[in-house]
């Protein structure tokens, strides 16, 4: 199953796909463009973000880096108010110089986990969204990477369209991923080549902080890194999640 969460005359309505666009819980049928999308989790709790967890990635960027591939996860947190939903709009400081998506497999979990190993950890899955985490690379600090100015602006994690049941997603370390900017492919990766899988990351999490129904994994980008302008339309697209539309202003 795939759910949504949209805003539509006056109201927030839960939505699932339509041919035509999507239908409203009431049975009214809508085209994607004729409502505001929310983040489709109701209520996110703590965002936990994974930086450098694809090995390519880390490739791409060593010449700024001290990570490496058999360091811990480099974790970071995040606030709701930084979530915007699909095919909203999200701001470019007028004073950055590089700014760059990040096209990211979304975890939800949808029960309490507390000491998980591993192989149990996929069962306090709830399901999985798309994430375009906007990194603004100007702010970046190589002493603490990354810093909250980078990574908690208000409407820089884009999150959706559609929460996908973890029962749909036998396997989420085998999905493709692709960015475009302006129609042109910029990024492509999988999931196959985390450094720390989905199940790998529930079990670390979770042997020192306690993850509740409702909180977020960010699980990291893989390489292809461009520089993004005000008026750019980002489309960051997971096969078998969702296809997430943005654009900067």
């Amino acid at each position: 199953m795939r759910s949504a969460r949209v805003a539509y005359a006056g109201a927030v309505h839960d939505a699932v796909p339509h041919g035509e666009g999507l239908q409203l819980a009431d049975g009214r049928v809508l085209a994607e463009h004729d409502v505001v999308w929310l983040p489709p989790v109701a209520e996110p709790g703590t965002l936990v973000a994974l930086g450098l967890n694809y090995a390519d990635h880390v490739k791409e960027l060593a010449k700024e880096l001290t990570q490496t591939t058999k360091d811990e996860p480099l974790v970071f947190l995040k606030g709701p108010g930084s979530l915007i939903g699909h095919r909203g709009r999200t701001r470019r400081p007028a004073d950055a110089g590089v700014m760059h998506y990040e096209c990211e497999l979304a975890v939800v979990i949808g029960r309490r986990a507390r000491r998980v190993k591993a192989a149990d950890a996929l069962a306090h899955v709830q399901g999985y969204t798309v994430c375009n985490d906007y990194a603004v690379r100007d702010y970046l600090e190589n002493w603490y990477r990354p810093n909250l100015r980078v990574k908690n602006r208000d409407g820089g994690t884009v999150l959706g369209p559609w929460l996908v049941s973890a029962d749909e997603v036998p396997d989420p370390q085998a999905l493709a991923l692709q960015t475009r900017v302006n129609g042109a492919v910029v990024q492509q990766g999988s999931t196959a080549d985390m450094i720390h899988g989905v199940a790998a990351l529930i079990e670390y999490l979770s042997e020192f902080m306690t993850l509740e129904a409702g909180d977020i994994i960010l699980t990291g980008t893989p390489e292809g890194t461009v520089n993004c302008n005000a008026g750019d339309e980002v489309v960051c697209e997971i096969a078998g999640i969702g296809r997430l539309v943005n654009t900067l202003y």
